[in-house]
């Protein structure tokens, strides 16, 4: 069972291929791209204890030669001393701008790894093997890449498209409840951005995708990369359609930024409390009606996930200091930050014109 999609991006133009058994197959999949037979695998410890030996043994079937660098799991590693950490050790191994590195893990793995491929002898292709549901239908397809900083999400990094992306629906198995649920945060997010029929199967099939219906997760992966590889294809570098992306991700970068890149909040549970807080802004603006939040946070909570400020451990800054971490964000431009509000289920759009006052408001009524 294997759908591939195709990025269309001229000679930079990739496939994703989305099904079962695609692990073991890796090194057919990834052969056709060496200039000679090795690859560097950069991947979690976590990641690798489940299925290093799996991604291995399909490479030395192809006899192509690898060697692996595992770093710790967890948001924290997207920074400044792991980046130096994996370009001193692709260097070290003589990696050379013709050959191929292979970023093995979920979304913290993809986008550091691309970052690091990004700026490796001013570029080195990468291929994408993710291994975490948030990966498989976003991080992992359209080509950013970076790194966090103490200042914000996401601040550091460059465009740098992938060769070629293996979503194996098989891995999402070993995934915690939790962390499949964070990933889920995302496939909603891209029903609630363009596609009202999506939500409309979502809310059907959501608890089927949560109990393990491999059918349901490779049809939810499909729709979903199918939507980001279709604007990536538009608008590849975020000058316009490409910034519906982000819906929620203002929100939650802050929230991210507050809480430390912690475990207190998974990358995807921050994006459905954003999504959430989107569209009770948009709601309260009068932009959309109030039947469209309330079935946004329905459907949240009917999948057991995080909805409210008050759902994230521990001590949050006050709504004025998120604020001003909202200002971090990468959509401000002279000084304004762009939100991306909705007019209904499915259509989100991005605009200036939201009263600090308004946010502010629904910030301090979501402690509650």
């Amino acid at each position: 069972m294997t759908e591939t999609l195709r990025v269309e991006l001229g000679a930079r133009a990739y496939d994703i291929h989305i099904g079962t058994g695609l692990l073991s197959a890796a090194g057919a999949h990834i052969a056709p791209l060496l200039s000679r037979p090795r690859v560097a695998i950069v991947s979690d410890e976590h990641v690798a204890g489940l299925h290093l030996s799996t991604l291995t043994s399909a490479l030395d079937a192809q006899g192509i030669s690898w060697s692996n660098l595992s770093l710790p799991r967890g948001e924290a590693t997207k920074s400044w001393p792991y980046l130096q950490q994996v370009v001193d050790w692709l260097l070290t191994e003589q990696i050379e701008r013709g050959d191929v590195v292979v970023a093995f893990g979920g979304g913290v793995i993809g986008d550091l790894v691309g970052f690091a491929s990004a700026i490796l002898r001013r570029g080195v292709r990468f291929v994408q093997v993710p291994t975490s549901l948030l990966a498989q239908v976003d991080s992992s397809v359209g080509g950013k890449t970076g790194i966090n900083t103490t200042q914000g999400k996401n601040l550091i990094g460059a465009f740098h498209q992938p060769s070629l992306v293996l979503a194996d629906i098989d891995v999402l198995g070993t995934l915690t409840e939790r962390d499949f649920l964070a990933g889920y945060g995302e496939v909603a997010k891209y029903g609630l951005l363009g596609d009202a029929a999506f939500f409309d199967w979502l809310e059907v099939n959501g608890p089927k995708l949560a109990a393990g219906d491999v059918p349901a997760r490779v049809e939810a992966v499909r729709r979903s990369c199918q939507m980001k590889a279709d604007i990536v294809a538009r608008d590849e570098t975020e000058q316009g359609e490409r910034a519906l992306l982000n819906l929620g991700h203002t929100f939650c970068h802050a929230l991210e930024a507050a809480t430390g890149y912690s475990d207190r909040l998974l990358h995807g549970e921050g994006v459905a409390i954003g999504c959430a807080l989107a569209f009770e802004t948009s709601a309260r603006l009068g932009l959309c009606s109030q039947e469209a939040p309330s079935r946004v946070r329905a459907h949240l909570k009917d999948m057991n996930m995080k909805v409210d400020l008050s759902d994230i451990e521990g001590e949050l800054p006050d709504a004025d200091t998120l604020m001003a971490l909202m200002m971090q964000d990468k959509k401000v431009k002279a000084g304004t930050l762009n939100f991306i509000m909705a007019r209904d289920i499915g259509e989100a759009f991005v605009t200036s014109d939201v009263a600090p006052s308004v946010v502010k408001s629904v910030l301090t009524d979501a402690y509650s």
